[in-house]
C-alpha cells in the first residue's frame, strides 16, 4: 500500500534535514512491562497502515508513504524517572530528533520509566498527522494496554484526495477551473513577495506548561456560556490581550487558530491518520472593553468558518505542487506577521481510570518546527482539568516575554472570572 503525500503533507515533510514533531506527553499510574507495551505498538499498527510506514521518494523526488510487507516495529526508548518534569525535558529532546523517515516509522514512543508512575510519550512527524488523529490513537493504545485483547478495528486509510473531496466537486469542470486558477494566482503571487536572503535564528526552543484546576476551569466553560462565546474564542482574545500588553508596538495583533477540517469534511473519521487542516485569524480591538472584544470576535469566528471550504482548499494546494519551494522559502524566510498560532483540543475524552492503571493527566500536546514564527500555545480539558503548553523560540520570542505573557494569561482569566462573580 502507498500513496503520494498531499500539498500540505509535503510542506510539513520538507526536505528531512528538519525537525517538525509533535509531542504527546501523557502519565500512567500502575505498573507495566515493555513487551505489554511493545504489543499495544503493534495492534496500533495493525489497525493504521501509515503508522507502519517509510517515505520514500520517486526518480521525480516525490515522497510517497510506502507499507511495506515487513513492517518495523515503532521505536522504544527508555528512560529512568527522576521528577516530576522530566517529561518536559524529553519533549524538547524530540522536538530536536529527526525522523530516519526513508529507514524507521514516523512515531516513536517514550517510556520515562518510574516504580508507580510513569510519564510516557508519543512523538510524531506533523507530516503524519494532527493532533485529532493523536489522540484517537492515545486512546487505542490505552485500550490495548488494559486489555491486549480489545477491539479497536481497522482503519480504512485515505488513499489521496479523492477519498476526501466528494467526486462531484472533484471532476467539475468549474470547480476544477476555479481551483486551478486560484492556485495558479496564488503561485505568481508568492513567487513576487519579498524576502529575506537568511532564514531567521530562532535560537533556543522553549516550553511552558500550567494547568487550571477543576474549580477554575469549570468556572471558566460556565463564563464563557454566560457571555455566548466559544472557550476558543475567550481565550483566543485573552492571548491577544497579553500580547498587546507585554509587547507593545511590537505585537502584530493576529492569532492563528486551526479548525478541525472534520467538522466539514466527513469523509475524515476521528481516527484517520491524517495531517491536512484549516485555519482563520483572529484578531481584537484594543479600543473596545473585554467583553465587547468577546462578542466581536466571536462574530468573526462564526463568520471566517462558515466561510471556510475544505475541498476547494484541497484541490488549490493539490493544483499548486510545483509552487511548493516557493511557498515553503516564503514561510522560512519571510518576517513574522502573527502573534501565536492557538490550538484548543478541547475535551479529551479518554477514560480516567482503567482495570489495570489510572491515567492520571494528559499532558497537552507541543509541536515546533522550521516553517517560521514557532510561537504556539495549545490547550486541552482532561478530567475536568484544563492544561496548557506555551512553545516558543528565543528568537521570535524572548523566554522573559513568554513569562509575562503567561503570567498576564493567567492573571486576565482570574480577572474575569472575579468579576462576573462579584456581579
Amino acid at each position: 500500500m502507498r500513496r503520494k503525500l498531499l500539498f500540505g503533507e509535503r510542506m510539513l515533510l520538507g526536505d528531512g534535514t528538519e525537525p517538525f514533531n509533535a509531542v504527546i506527553p501523557f502519565r500512567l499510574r500502575g505498573t507495566f512491562k515493555e513487551e505489554d507495551i511493545q504489543h499495544a505498538l503493534s495492534r496500533l499498527q495493525d489497525k493504521h497502515p501509515w503508522l507502519r510506514a517509510l517515505i520514500h521518494h520517486d526518480e521525480n523526488n516525490i515522497p510517497w508513504f510506502d507499507v511495506l510487507e515487513n513492517h518495523l516495529p515503532i521505536p522504544i526508548r527508555i528512560v529512568s524517572r527522576k521528577g516530576e518534569d522530566d517529561w518536559q525535558e524529553e519533549s524538547r529532546k524530540e522536538w530536536q530528533t529527526l525522523f530516519k523517515y526513508g529507514e524507521q516509522p514516523l512515531l516513536r514512543f517514550i517510556w520515562i520509566k518510574g516504580e508507580e508512575v510513569s510519564d510516557m510519550l508519543f512523538s510524531f512527524h506533523h507530516c503524519l498527522c494532527d493532533g485529532g488523529s493523536a489522540m484517537a490513537f492515545l486512546y487505542e493504545f490505552l485500550t490495548i494496554l488494559d486489555h491486549p485483547s480489545a477491539e479497536i478495528g481497522v482503519e480504512n486509510p485515505i488513499l489521496g484526495i479523492h477519498d476526501v473531496v466528494p467526486e462531484a466537486i472533484l471532476t467539475n469542470r468549474s470547480q476544477k477551473l476555479k481551483a486551478k486558477v486560484i492556485g495558479r494566482v496564488a503561485a505568481t503571487a508568492i513567487k513576487c513577495i519579498p524576502i529575506g536572503k537568511k532564514v531567521i535564528d530562532r535560537q533556543n526552543d522553549y516550553l511552558l506548561h500550567w494547568k487550571f484546576d477543576k474549580e477554575i476551569s469549570k468556572e471558566l466553560i460556565s463564563y464563557c456560556k454566560s457571555q455566548e462565546v466559544t472557550v476558543n474564542t475567550f481565550l483566543s482574545v485573552v492571548l491577544l490581550q497579553a500580547f498587546k500588553k507585554v509587547r507593545g508596538a511590537l505585537a502584530f495583533n493576529k492569532v492563528s487558530c486551526p479548525v478541525d477540517i472534520r467538522r466539514f469534511a466527513p469523509q475524515i473519521k476521528k481516527d484517520h491518520i491524517f495531517a491536512f487542516g484549516l485555519m482563520i485569524v483572529v484578531s481584537s480591538d484594543d479600543k473596545i472593553s473585554f467583553s465587547d472584544n468577546l462578542w466581536m470576535t466571536q462574530e468573526s469566528v462564526e463568520r471566517k468558518t462558515s466561510k471556510l471550504n475544505p475541498y476547494i482548499t484541497m484541490m488549490v494546494m493539490e493544483s499548486a505542487h510545483d509552487a511548493l519551494k516557493n511557498f515553503t522559502k516564503l514561510l522560512k524566510h519571510g518576517k513574522s506577521s502573527n502573534d501565536c498560532m492557538f490550538s484548543n483540543l478541547g475535551r479529551i475524552q479518554i477514560p480516567h481510570q482503567y482495570q489495570a492503571f489510572t491515567l492520571e493527566t494528559i499532558f497537552s500536546p507541543s509541536v515546533i518546527g522550521p516553517l517560521g514564527n514557532t510561537t504556539t500555545m495549545v490547550t486541552s480539558t482532561f478530567n475536568g482539568e484544563m492544561d496548557f503548553s506555551f512553545v516558543g523560540s528565543e528568537g521570535y520570542l524572548p523566554y522573559s516575554e513568554a513569562l509575562a505573557i503567561r503570567d498576564e494569561v493567567i492573571q486576565t482569566v482570574k480577572e474575569q472570572l472575579d468579576l462576573i462573580s462579584v456581579l
